[in-house]
């Protein structure tokens, strides 16, 4: 029986991707690590075990951590702390986010390197320049900014920008822990000859968040929203025109699989964006349209207040991944919203 490991496994992707999978590839055996360094994480070990997954206690960058596990055939690398904000918040040190992001990702190849095993970084769109992507020319249109070039700029357009747009630094701490995690994967692979994948994924979000902050906008606000809190346009003339993209977990697995069943030596592209795409992209300003008929009233308050690396419109062109693996997520936006919405007032 094939065999799959993921880490971070009781966290809101790791935990849906190892549902799914189990759901839907059978025979396939999902075993799965987590540290519970996630507040609320511990409460999905509980539902995984029940859906006959084996989930365990563990840490990343324990070598004998992984090896309980014995060998297996694939690995998805779920675990990451997955705020911008992480370093500079007061909540995480830098050199805590870098040694979870990327010295705990040597481990998990290693462990790669010795049983030959798939290794996929979930990676994120927020290794791309934050410099560049403020200097895309943005228009506003129905309280939203959409691309404003008359013609496609290098690596951007109206569906978003591709995987070859530039990661110059400043990206975050978050962001660089990211991207040379992904630099180090693709390194082992090759010298180590196993195969790695890269995806490059938009803001996830289902049901099954916390609502957290650093688990992206949608979540966030819609729980916030129905708990009557206050919520702040921030940045950008607190117009609430900033926009991101939406992507749905469980769109994942179909390309993950796709991505499993590949030969070690095939001219796939190594690095894919994955997203919803310009279809999946929303602002906050239309978010809130969303919540007021779905939830109720709230106004949110129009804060000016700048943010580091906050940007005012970051959405993946995902048009590589559907040219090479005939990939399309099937969750809408307004799937995805509904979804988190009917899991907060069921």
């Amino acid at each position: 029986m094939k065999r799959l490991l993921i880490t971070g496994i009781c966290g809101f992707v790791g935990s849906v991707l190892a549902k799914e999978v189990q759901r839907r590839f059978q025979p396939i055996e999902v075993v799965g690590i987590d540290y519970f360094s996630r507040s609320g994480s511990e409460g999905n070990l509980p539902g995984l075990r029940e859906a006959g997954i084996d989930a365990r206690l563990g840490d990343i960058r324990r070598a004998a951590d992984l090896e309980q596990f014995g060998g297996v055939d694939w690995v998805i690398d779920a675990a990451a702390n997955p705020s911008v904000l992480a370093g500079i918040d007061g909540r995480t040190s830098s050199s805590e986010l870098i040694d979870q992001n990327l010295f705990g990702t040597v481990p998990i190849l290693e462990y790669c390197r010795r049983y030959q095993a798939t290794f996929t970084l979930l990676s994120t769109s927020r290794v791309y320049s934050i410099e560049a992507m403020r200097a895309i020319p943005l228009k506003v249109n129905d309280r939203a900014y959409h691309y404003a070039g008359l013609e496609p700029l290098p690596h951007v357009s109206e569906e978003g920008i591709t995987e070859a747009f530039p990661t110059t630094p400043p990206v975050s701490l978050y962001g660089v822990s990211k991207l040379c995690s992904e630099k180090l994967a693709l390194e082992y692979g090759s010298l180590f000859g196993f195969p790695v994948w890269i995806n490059r994924c938009g803001v996830m979000a289902g049901a099954g968040q916390f609502g957290q902050p650093e688990q992206g906008i949608f979540s966030f606000w819609l729980r916030a929203w129905a708990a009557g809190k206050t919520l702040r346009y921030l940045g950008f003339g607190g117009s609430g025109y900033q926009v991101r993209d939406c992507l749905n977990p469980k769109d994942l697995v179909s390309l993950l699989w796709s991505q499993f069943s590949c030969p070690l030596r095939t001219t796939q592209p190594r690095i894919v964006n994955v997203s919803g795409g310009a279809e999946s992209a929303i602002s906050l300003a239309q978010l809130s349209d969303f919540c007021r008929e779905h939830i109720g009233p709230c106004q949110p308050v129009a804060d000016g207040s700048e943010r580091p690396f906050d940007i005012p419109w970051l959405v993946l062109d995902s048009s590589l991944a559907r040219r090479t693996w005939g990939w399309r997520p099937q969750y809408s936006l307004m799937d995805t919203l509904h979804e988190i919405k009917d899991a907060i007032q069921p």
